[in-house]
């Protein structure tokens, strides 16, 4: 047993340089006293691929990062300081435990997390550690955490936080009243219908074929075999009840459950939410449960490779770095934020402005709320798109979730020749889907062709960006699935790593790239590849506009350009912003480029 103290003042020092986002703590309070120097406290999540990746010790708990606690499980604790500020003047953190409840023992020790990031990618960009620690509750009730920031120069910053020990209750605890009927949010008939409510079950009627005990961890509420009291969770209830994990699956072996035990399987409500006696005690109140607003209730599960990896692809993908530029703009966020994209899905006007990256609770709705009954992957939104110029899409499948952003969001036949010239002329930066479409180009008047992507391939967008990669591929973790990235260049490497698959469905397995040769599109004299192609007319087009001459990367659009070369940057943007150069829509692509170069011609 450890040893014993009320109160517990530690100092550790922390000299990485590295990360995190907005804390999705619900409960916590947060109050910051600085000199000079701007601080947080902040509740880390750890997930079981960054234990095992590591080799962190077998004692090691996850966490979730929420602020209610299981009693007998580890919160933590992390102070971050801003990233621009010099390391080498952090002398380290001095942390105390202010209040805790009656009759409790829990004291402020080391972390076991010592060289780890910040834990969200988009905070890498704003935030160090300064020193991190732990407590690990031990009694139901609140628990105060203050922390001072010390440095060489004299400068300090002191930050506080509160922790609120609980137990679990399980399901039955939660769906007395958000079940219906006593004026909650009912969340539970929905996510009935989810694969969360009901991998556990499958797993020990034999459904999922291969299942062993390591599965319980994620798959049932509150498993901690490093729990050191009872908190009512599945490890401790199991252990009290002298339940074994069956040798064989199948339906008896879950008929034959205590009820107890059934009461904690499967991924449910304190999964995400945190352990809920507290909330359920006093009546259901907010500030004793915790509303995740970050990836870390999702991520203690979804990072871990080999099997479970989404959340794993999703620290590398773009999405979870997305810019901040658009934040506090309410023309914006309803995209390029991710609370404020859950917001315009739901029908309500974003009111929270601040920088949220696009992550697992943007796409996905966690209860299931949005189409339980033919979306078991929970996606929020799969309704049909339409697009500014009035083309409504019904076939995208899983991609119109994607297509609600990706795309133009101008009608071109109205919006180039009545807009004049200026640094922000174009379509916006996305128009993935319209380039899909085949719509929504500048056409000159003319019916240009299309490809036949947006109507064979099943899911759209989905269908290519999001394709399995085997664990022994090198593409593995870095293309494909919850990446969203179809090629990388590994370091030290010039051969990128493209993930074809998709396309040898149709192109034939001979087809080992992107940039695969069909036409001579730009009338050379050479067959080259298609990206290839594409790039030589984007180049030709840019040399006609101004300053005329030179290819260009990037168009300096003013008011002294004329309608014709407004049109033809449109398309040149168009085409340029939909970033596969050609791949989506061939025909379109290059038909709207050479329908550009041919009006400057002849001016």
């Amino acid at each position: 047993m450890p040893q014993i103290k009320p109160t517990r003042t530690r100092r550790t020092l922390a000299g990485l340089a590295a990360v995190v986002m907005m804390p999705m703590i619900a409960p916590i309070v947060t109050n910051a006293q600085t000199t000079n120097l701007n601080a947080r406290f902040y509740l880390r999540p750890l997930t079981t691929g960054e234990i095992s990746t590591n080799k962190l010790p077998s004692t090691v708990s996850t966490s979730g990062g929420q602020s209610n606690v299981a009693i007998g499980t580890p919160a933590y604790l992390e102070v971050d300081v801003d990233a621009g500020y010099p390391a080498s003047d952090l002398t380290g953190v001095v942390w105390t435990l202010t209040t805790k409840p009656a009759g409790s023992k829990a004291f402020i020790g080391d972390s076991p997390i010592v060289a780890l990031p910040v834990f969200e990618p988009s905070d890498r960009l704003i935030f160090q550690v300064a020193g991190r620690a732990m407590i690990r509750p031990d009694v139901t009730g609140v628990y105060g955490v203050s922390a001072v920031v010390t440095t060489h120069s004299g400068k300090t910053a002191t930050v506080a936080g509160t922790i609120l020990g609980a137990t679990y209750v399980g399901l039955s605890g939660c769906a007395k009243c958000h079940n219906g009927g006593t004026g909650a949010p009912v969340m539970v008939p929905a996510w009935q219908q989810t694969l969360h409510s009901q991998i556990f079950t499958q797993g020990i009627t034999g459904q999922l074929g291969s299942y062993s005990p390591t599965c319980l961890t994620c798959h049932t509420v509150g498993f901690d075999a490093n729990a050191t009291v009872d908190n009512g969770g599945f490890s401790q209830t199991m252990a009290k009840l002298g339940w074994t994990f069956p040798t064989t699956q199948n339906q008896a072996a879950y008929d034959n459950m205590p009820d107890a035990l059934k009461n904690l399987g499967n991924i449910q409500c304190e999964s995400c939410h945190g352990a809920g006696s507290e909330h359920a005690k006093n009546g259901g109140t907010p500030w004793a449960i915790t509303t995740p607003t970050a990836t870390g209730a999702c991520q203690k599960c979804h990072d871990a490779p080999t099997h479970h990896i989404k959340g794993t692809e999703w620290n590398s993908s773009m999405h979870a770095v997305t810019t901040t530029d658009p934040a506090g703009n309410a023309s914006c966020v309803g995209c390029h934020t991710g609370t404020g994209f859950k917001a315009r899905m739901s029908g309500v006007t974003p009111t929270d402005l601040t920088y949220h990256p696009i992550d697992c609770g943007t796409c996905h709705e966690p209860h299931g709320n949005t189409n339980p009954a033919n979306d078991m992957h929970i996606i929020r939104a799969m309704a049909p798109v339409k697009l500014a110029d009035g083309t409504v899409v019904s076939n995208a499948g899983a991609g119109a979730l994607c297509m609600n952003c990706h795309q133009a969001r101008q009608n071109a036949s109205t919006y180039v020749p009545s807009t004049a010239g200026s640094s922000r002329f174009g379509p916006h930066h996305g128009p993935q889907a319209d380039m899909i479409e085949g719509v929504n180009g500048y056409n000159y008047g003319q019916k240009m062709p299309s490809s036949a992507h947006g109507d064979v391939a099943k899911d759209t967008c989905v269908a290519c960006h999001m394709q399995t990669v085997n664990p022994t591929d090198p593409g593995f973790l870095a293309v494909g699935g919850h990446t969203f990235k179809l090629s990388v260049t590994p370091a030290g490497s010039s051969t990128p790593i493209q993930l074809v698959a998709a396309c040898q469905g149709c192109h034939g397995s001979d087809v080992t790239t992107f940039d695969f040769p069909l036409f001579d599109y730009n009338n050379d004299g050479k067959i080259e590849g298609v990206q290839t192609e594409v790039q030589h007319l984007l180049d030709q087009l840019s040399a006609m506009l101004p300053p005329v001459g030179e290819p260009k990367t990037a168009l300096n659009i003013d008011a002294t350009w004329t309608k014709a070369q407004l049109a033809a940057s449109y398309n040149w943007q168009f085409v340029a912003n939909d970033g596969s150069k050609g791949v989506h829509n061939t025909a379109y692509a290059v038909a709207l480029l050479k329908a550009s170069i041919a009006d400057l011609s002849k001016k």
